[in-house]
């Protein structure tokens, strides 16, 4: 599966911005999509995750109840709304696939496809 992300930018604390993940080239629905984020001088993170077929969702503590990740029927596409934002969310922002065979991981090294990462700044 090939995917692109895009939506990142530049906004103060407290605003929100919409990042999605294109995806192509393979059956979709065997997939767990997620997002991670890696901050300067950080390893990469897990943000949040969803299930492609039944829309079930999982985020880091982090951002629970600020972020939401959603994907849209008919649609290749997943979406990641970030509200309430943080200095502390600055971040390249990378969407990812695993095959749902292999149960959901947060772990960045058990996802085997990502995409480019979409930088977010957060600032004071």
């Amino acid at each position: 599966v090939q995917l692109q992300a895009s939506g990142g930018g530049w906004v103060q604390a407290g605003g929100s911005l919409r990042l999605s993940c294109a995806a192509s080239g393979d059956t979709f629905s065997k997939y767990f999509m997620g997002w991670f984020r890696q901050a300067p001088g950080k390893e990469r993170e897990f943000v949040a995750a969803i299930t492609w077929t039944t829309r079930s969702t999982y985020y880091a503590d982090s951002v629970k109840g600020r972020f939401s990740i959603s994907r849209e029927s008919g649609e290749t596409t997943v979406n990641l709304q970030m509200n309430s934002l943080k200095p502390e969310d600055t971040a390249v922002y990378y969407c990812a696939a695993r095959l749902r065979i292999y149960g959901l991981t947060r772990q960045p090294s058990g996802f085997g496809s990502w995409g480019r990462g979409t930088l977010v700044t957060v600032s004071s």
